[in-house]
């Protein structure tokens, strides 16, 4: 029973809809299984907002906490500058990254399958595609510096190339293949442009040559096809400097791709660009949290909140109780006790929840689903318990991003923010789900449920091929 799951990375759930008209593989999968509404994960980046698919867990509880951070424990990270950066010649260290016994799917199941995965934890050589192999990693690298995004439908194609063929011929027990086309589209071009089109109908062939072999070779009817996005795209209509911006104040400050200074103050690492982790106090090799740095900090963080870039700040208090500031909506926390997140209004209600709440992960997911902040309160209490975020980290105002500068593409969309255009994806399946599903996690449990493989103890998602 071959579980295949099609990462179109960066696609948005209403460009997905809109599209369905001209993608004939795509829309019979609608129309025989469903196309839900499911949420990504906080940062919502690519590289990050993969976990949930290959391990069931939100990113920054096993140790990815954005594309960019800093490591105040000088433990993953080394001399000079002790930060991560996944663009560029780390790519390759997200699996050493990645906590060790949070298990990837590829490891529970042997025999894997995997394209131009982030994250590639217990696949063999053999069973590598893409950018997996130095050679066109290197290429990768050549194609975002150069910035030609037209390039990077060149390795979607290769996908269309190999991975039904493999199917064909070895039938793998599962099957990760992204497709990096929409993303990078969409940041050059916005979300609805030709060659995001054009990257979605790369997307459909791959989907109809897969169900056309089964179909030919008589295991259609046992296979899960799964098209699903990490994460969504808004369009920008202006940078925000950050790093400028806290260099401004005097602080001495690090952020890429200048990350060497004589004693450094601030470290400001954006992702995607819509979000970002800010470090105070770098001489800490642990997070005091907010109440222990209010007194150096609170104009900096007066200052951040004022930039109509910022829409949301989030000050992390302790592991498991968190601070959410809005210049418009007032200020609440988000905490965790147990198995029951809470989300309490004080000055006024920043995810613009209407009340209160406390409940578990489902009660949190449903107070959250239908306004701007889809899953908000779950996703900001994982990611500000990380011990590898920020001090600070921001979440920007749609239309906004953090980076100004130094991107080889001039952006025109973003994304990894916690508003709905980014938060919100799609997940077509092949047949009717026994359950809604959720979350992007949801995947990871539900392909372990199909293939008849025990569940790590610890996941983040629930099987939507079972109704308890």
């Amino acid at each position: 029973m071959p579980v295949v799951v099609l990462v179109a990375d960066g696609a948005r759930l209403d460009a997905l809809q809109g599209a369905l008209e001209d993608l004939p593989a795509l829309r019979r999968l609608r129309d025989e299984g469903g196309l839900h509404a499911i949420t990504s994960v906080f940062p919502s980046v690519t590289g990050p907002a993969y976990t949930p698919f290959l391990t069931g867990r939100f990113p920054g509880a096993v140790g990815l906490p954005g594309i960019r951070w800093f490591d105040r424990s000088r433990v993953a990270c080394g001399w000079p500058d002790y930060s991560r950066s996944y663009v560029g010649h780390q790519f390759g260290r997200v699996d050493e990254d990645l906590d060790d016994a949070t298990p990837t799917i590829f490891e529970l199941v042997p025999g894997s399958v995997g394209a131009m995965s982030v994250i590639t934890r217990g696949l063999s050589e053999s069973n590598r595609y893409g950018t997996l192999t130095p050679r066109s990693a290197a290429r990768v690298a050549m194609t975002h510096f150069l910035g030609r995004a037209d390039r990077w439908l060149d390795m979607d194609r290769e996908v269309l190339e190999t991975i039904p063929r493999r199917l064909r011929e070895d039938r793998p027990p599962f099957v990760f293949a992204a497709m990096v086309g929409v993303d990078k589209a969409s940041h050059a071009h916005g979300h609805g442009s030709r060659l995001v089109r054009d990257a979605l109908r790369l997307v459909d062939a791959t989907a109809a040559r897969i169900r056309d072999d089964a179909e030919r070779g008589g295991w259609w009817d046992e296979t899960h096809l799964w098209i699903a996005s990490d994460h969504g795209h808004s369009r920008l209509d202006a940078h925000d400097d950050l790093a400028q911006l806290v260099a401004d104040t005097g602080a001495r400050t690090i952020s890429h791709p200048f990350t060497l200074a004589i004693d450094p103050d601030v470290a400001v690492m954006v992702s995607g660009n819509a979000m970002a982790h800010v470090y105070l106090g770098l001489d800490e090799r642990v997070r005091r949290g907010w109440p222990a740095l209010r007194a150096r900090w609170s104009s900096l963080v007066r200052l951040m909140l004022e930039r109509p870039a910022t829409d949301l700040l989030l000050l992390p208090h302790t592991s498991a109780h968190c601070e959410v500031r809005s210049a418009r909506l007032g200020t609440a926390y988000v905490s965790l006790d147990g198995a029951t997140y809470r989300y309490v209004r004080e000055s006024g209600d920043p995810l613009q929840i209407g009340c209160d709440v406390a409940g578990d992960a489902d009660v949190a997911y449903d107070a959250a689903r239908h306004t701007p902040y889809p899953d908000a309160i779950v996703q900001i209490t994982s990611l500000a318990g990380a011990a590898r975020s920020g001090d600070i980290i921001l979440s920007a105002t749609p239309g906004w991003d953090f980076r100004a500068r130094y991107e080889p593409i001039p952006h025109c969309s973003a994304h990894g923010a916690l508003h709905r255009d980014h938060m919100l994806v799609p997940l077509l399946t092949n047949r009717e789900p026994a359950r809604e599903p959720r979350r992007t996690a949801d995947v990871f449990v539900s392909a372990l449920d199909a293939l008849g493989i025990a569940v790590p103890a610890r996941v983040d998602g629930r099987s939507f091929l079972s109704s308890s």
